[in-house]
């Protein structure tokens, strides 16, 4: 083997050069958004989601609780027009201090 030469292995201590994997908007997107368990919680939830996907059908959400009680994820499929608007929906929920999670 020549040294230097490629022969088809990867270089291991050179980083793999990943990209984020593309999405063709619009498209069906589904989020879980976690936070600590109360009576508002879901309503603060899709207060914000209506703002930036306002054909949002809250009837299509589901809630559940943690083993303990003392989380809740609000499970959502929104209309995803955009990177630029799903990066300030996750900035939004995250801003209001209740949610840990947005998946």
């Amino acid at each position: 083997m020549k040294k230097g030469a490629n022969n088809g292995f990867r270089d291991l201590r050179q980083p793999a050069v990943t990209e984020p994997p593309k999405i063709t908007f619009p498209c069906d997107y589904p989020l879980k958004i976690v936070g600590d368990a109360a009576d508002d919680f879901t309503a603060c939830v899709c207060q914000i989601v209506v703002r930036h996907a306002p054909d949002f059908d809250e009837s299509t959400l589901e809630v559940v609780d943690s083993r303990n009680g003392r989380f809740q994820s609000v499970r959502i499929t929104i209309n995803a027009t955009s990177e630029q608007q799903i990066s300030q929906l996750f900035d939004e929920l995250k801003a209001t201090g209740r949610v840990h999670m947005v998946v």
